[in-house]
């Protein structure tokens, strides 16, 4: 109290204003009047600009020179993540006051407001304006821009290929107006634009400077299944898979991976170098400069299958280094057949280098030189009279082509077949696929070609039929076939003859038919080309004949041979002919 013992009160203080509530000098009255000049007037439903004094997580608050501060959802400035104390923002007044006196505003409605005006005049001056992106839909995003919901299709968010939305939802980005449907109020928006000026110069300032065999660092921007587009800043080039390794590559993600930065080589581009092409095998030295300079033909190498063709297969000696083997070094065999019968892709194998050029980069191969040559000593083996079992492996009109073991080919002729049946095609006698006894007459060394014959396994018949079927006896048939010119009968001691139509007539005058059993004359027998002439006419003809029907046969003595009809046997019509010139002679004392 001591501290206020000389504070005297004022000598003119009106004690009684006081207590009435008003300022000395002013009246009540006015006092109120003054303050409400000082606060705005405020309508509902109305836009008018508030300063920010408070942001949180939760809520904004904003000070409009009410009497009280409005509270707004901060949830209504996301696509404003830069918002601070002191800005002024555009709000709409919901309420003067709710039922806790609270002042409420919008400021998602005070945008919305103004909304279309803002978005055409951003679109007619190519404005940059800010939007929020508030989720991913088909195609690409939906960004607040204004308060109204527009479409950033995928392909305008960035001039790299977008591989996941996600990361943009909830991202506030710059955006231009490229496109508004007035009927539908539709808009569209995209990022890709602010960059692209920026780039087209960049990509004239890179693209000067190009030049062939130039190197670069890019970044792996794409992979297809033909190769890679790499981004050299701006401008894009392609790696051809071809040029990514110079080992085969059947996908390119086995050398590169996306995002991946490397460095690649400029091997060519058009006149406008709109199109690069690029390589990546180049920066590292051929594969065939670093071969084994002792390497030559006739060593032996591994390696393994890396392509297959039905002409040979190609194989990977080491990265970028392959040999061909043909179909034809696969076997010798001299029947082409298709690479696959023989390996796949992946098998590892051993193969003989049969040429080798270096400067061309070219070396072929055989797997078949790994085995012994069968024609090599093809005399021991299959030496002329020997015996063997081979398979058929195909027919023609001339006779049959077997297979007695791979690489050793043979011809059956069609009249080494059979001794007696008439073979009019080999496919009567056997069948594809089947085995065949065959004993080999003659080697073709040059020509790889054995001539094997069937028939040889027997004995020849007619060597006996020589000895029976003698000019002028008779025998007993069977008419097996009917023929214009003829025909054919079946001898009961084996073989066939043949008969023409006129010797064919019975002793009544009637024809002889199929299947009838009669006795048959033999007229004439050629053993070359086992012909046997026969006339069942002959055998009743009481007219002259050169030949005689045979006697019965009767013990000879064993100082002497047997005669038929005074000719011994074996005696040809040619024999008798001889023997009569000759008397003929000695009678005119020749």
């Amino acid at each position: 109290m001591s501290n206020f013992k000389n504070v005297e009160p004022l000598a003119d203080f009106n004690w009684e204003e006081f207590e009435n509530g008003s300022v000395v000098g002013t009246s009540r009255e006015d006092l109120t009047k003054a303050y409400d000049e000082t606060l705005n007037k405020v309508s509902e439903h109305q836009v008018v600009d508030g300063t920010v004094i408070s942001v949180d997580k939760k809520e904004v608050i904003v000070n409009i020179g009410y009497k009280s501060d409005g509270i707004i959802p901060a949830s209504e400035f996301r696509y404003n993540p830069d918002l601070k104390v002191g800005d002024v923002v555009e709000v709409y007044v919901e309420n003067q006051e709710d039922r806790k006196g609270q002042l409420l505003l919008s400021h998602k409605k005070a945008r919305l407001s103004k909304s279309w005006d803002r978005v055409n005049a951003a679109l007619e001056n190519e404005d940059v304006i800010q939007g929020y992106i508030k989720c991913r839909t088909k195609g690409g995003m939906i960004v607040d821009v204004f308060g109204i919901e527009a479409f950033l299709p995928g392909s305008q968010i960035d001039v790299h290929p977008i591989r996941d939305y996600d990361v943009f939802v909830g991202k506030t980005m710059e955006f231009k107006v490229v496109k508004i449907n007035q009927e539908f109020r539709n808009v569209v928006v995209s990022h890709k634009a602010l960059i692209e000026a920026e780039l087209e110069a960049q990509k004239k300032e890179i693209i000067s400077k190009l030049e062939k065999g130039q190197i670069l660092e890019g970044t792996v921007k794409n992979i297809t299944t033909y190769g890679v587009f790499v981004d050299l800043g701006g401008v894009d080039g392609l790696v051809h898979i071809t040029d990514l390794s110079w080992g085969r590559v059947q996908d390119p993600h086995e050398v590169v991976q996306l995002d991946q930065k490397i460095n690649v080589v400029i091997l060519d581009f058009d006149d406008e170098k709109r199109r690069i092409a690029l390589g990546l095998k180049q920066l590292t030295p051929h594969p065939w400069d670093a071969l084994d300079a002792n390497l030559k033909v006739g060593d032996h190498i591994k390696g393994k299958v890396v392509v297959i063709a039905d002409y040979g297969a190609f194989v990977e000696i080491a990265p970028g280094v392959e040999g061909l083997i043909h179909v034809s070094e696969m076997s010798w065999s001299q029947h082409l057949r298709s690479a696959q019968e023989f390996m796949h892709v992946g098998d590892e194998v051993e193969a003989v280098i049969l040429t080798l050029d270096r400067e061309e980069r070219k070396m072929s191969l055989g797997i078949k030189q790994l085995k012994e040559d069968p024609w090599e000593n093809i005399e021991n083996k299959y030496p002329v009279g020997s015996k063997h079992t081979a398979r058929v492996r195909n027919f023609t009109n001339f006779g049959i082509f077997v297979e007695l073991e791979e690489g050793v080919d043979g011809l059956i002729h069609i009249s080494d077949l059979s001794w007696t049946k008439k073979v009019k095609h080999p496919s009567e006698f056997t069948q594809v696929g089947a085995e065949i006894e065959v004993v080999v007459l003659e080697i073709d060394k040059e020509n790889r070609r054995l001539s094997l014959g069937h028939k040889q396994l027997e004995d020849n018949p007619w060597d006996t039929y020589e000895t029976i079927y003698t000019p002028g006896s008779v025998h007993t048939g069977k008419i097996t076939e009917m023929m214009d010119k003829g025909a054919v009968i079946a001898l009961n001691e084996g073989g066939e003859g043949f008969a023409t139509p006129k010797h064919l007539v019975k002793e009544d005058g009637s024809q002889a038919q199929l299947g009838e059993e009669l006795p048959f004359k033999v007229i004439e027998f050629v053993k070359e080309t086992k012909r046997i002439i026969l006339s069942h006419s002959r055998t009743f003809e009481e007219a002259k004949e050169d030949v005689k029907k045979a006697p019965r046969k009767r013990p000879a003595k064993k100082e002497e041979a047997p005669f038929i009809n005074n000719v011994t046997p074996g005696t040809t019509l040619g024999d008798i002919d001889a023997l009569a010139e000759l008397k003929a002679k000695l009678e005119k004392g020749e």
